[in-house]
């Protein structure tokens, strides 16, 4: 049996967290459409949020990308970190701080790859 490395399914990983947060997104039932709008953001902005979480997903799956790839995601779960801190949800502040965390893994090993 072979080994598993976490080098190898941590961006699959990440990735299939980004396709399942950008088809939630992109679908949008009422209640994320909901918080869409309680956050001040306009009716159209949870369609940018999909594509950019679909477009880091995409970059993640390929090694030549996945640097670009962690760097989108991160920056996607940074800005969801802070609407929900600066509104006062803390418990949805958990998935974006593990996935920007997860980001910053791949990224910093696509890094030390390249170097």
């Amino acid at each position: 049996m072979s080994k598993i490395s976490w080098r190898r399914i941590l961006p699959l990983a990440l990735a299939a967290f980004f396709v399942v947060g950008s088809l939630s997104n992109i679908i949008a039932p009422g209640s994320i459409y909901t918080e869409y709008l309680k956050w001040g953001y306009p009716h159209w902005f949870h369609f940018v949020t999909g594509s950019l979480e679909l477009t880091a997903a995409i970059l993640l799956l390929r090694a030549r990308s996945r640097l670009l790839g962690a760097a989108l995601g991160c920056v996607v779960m940074c800005a969801a970190l802070a609407t929900v801190i600066i509104h006062g949800e803390y418990g949805h502040a958990v998935p974006p701080l593990v996935a920007a965390t997860w980001a910053v893994v791949v990224g910093w090993m696509s890094w030390r790859k390249r170097v």
